[in-house]
């Protein structure tokens, strides 16, 4: 990949955006039919999970951020390289110091998965820094569209006001967040890819909603094993075995929080 280049060029139905777009249609219908999105969507969600959602976002945006900052002078990073208006990782800090308090470093946990997308991020980073282009592409600009929505769906859920714990949702550098898809889609189309370093973007693109979905997979696992185990116990004490799994199995809480994040995925990426 390290042979891109850019330059200024008309959009078109063959654009590096659109292209994505149509690459992860299906993938993307996966992974909005789910139903702790359309719960989130709803308003369920608890401060729990939301707390260790911040854990893993905050994880996944070190590892991208951190590549990105890295590779920022490489023909295909150059173009799309927006530090200021789009940087995640000092909003996540400052929420997670409102949830977590001023130790709050120490208390960051997550799960494998999200292990597994943070060493994807690093990998590429090392190897092939003209994929982080589609991770950067999906994870900035779906903020942007899901943002507000997701804001204030979390404020209201959690009884929170002002920015204090969702300044994660908020681009304080971007005055007009279709505007700058705009000016962030032609940057992107304008880099120049062999047909094989196309297709290699297009890939990755997809594999960055894998990397979800299979998280979600087995935090659905782990629910339907609960229930189970649950309802075999009666209807009677569903409630008390459901409140003590939870409580005492982080891994649980944490295949939660992911659920949630595949949820923001799903939500922002579309309305691009």
């Amino acid at each position: 990949m390290d042979s891109m280049t850019s330059k200024p060029r008309e959009a078109t139905g063959s654009d590096l955006s659109e292209l994505i777009k149509a690459a992860t249609k299906d993938v993307h219908v996966r992974a909005e039919n789910t139903q702790l999105m359309l719960n989130y969507q709803k308003g369920l969600i608890t401060q729990t999970q939301y707390k260790l959602l911040l854990c893993s976002l905050y994880e996944i945006y070190r590892a991208l951020e951190e590549e990105l900052d890295r590779n920022a002078a490489h023909p295909a990073v150059q173009p799309v390289y927006f530090p200021q208006e789009l940087a995640r990782l000092e909003a996540l800090e400052r929420d997670l110091e409102h949830f977590f308090g001023p130790h709050w470093r120490t208390r960051i946990t997550v799960p494998a998965a999200t292990h597994r997308y943070t060493q994807r991020l690093r990998e590429i980073g090392k190897s092939s820094p003209g994929l982080l282009v589609a991770h950067a592409y999906t994870r900035y600009l779906g903020d942007l569209s899901g943002g507000q929505v997701l804001g204030k769906i979390t404020q209201k859920s959690l009884g929170l006001s002002g920015n204090r714990g969702v300044s994660f949702f908020s681009f304080p550098g971007v005055t007009s967040p279709n505007r700058f898809k705009q000016l962030y889609r032609s940057r992107m189309n304008s880099i120049e890819l062999t047909e094989q370093q196309r297709r290699d973007v297009l890939d990755e693109a997809t594999t960055a909603f894998e990397l979800n979905i299979e998280v979600f997979d087995d935090l659905q696992k782990l629910l339907s094993i609960t229930e189970e185990a649950s309802s075999e116990k009666g209807n009677d004490a569903t409630s008390k075995t459901l409140s003590k799994t939870f409580s005492s199995s982080p891994a649980l809480q944490l295949a939660l929080a992911v659920g949630i994040t595949m949820a923001t995925v799903a939500m922002g990426v579309y309305a691009f």
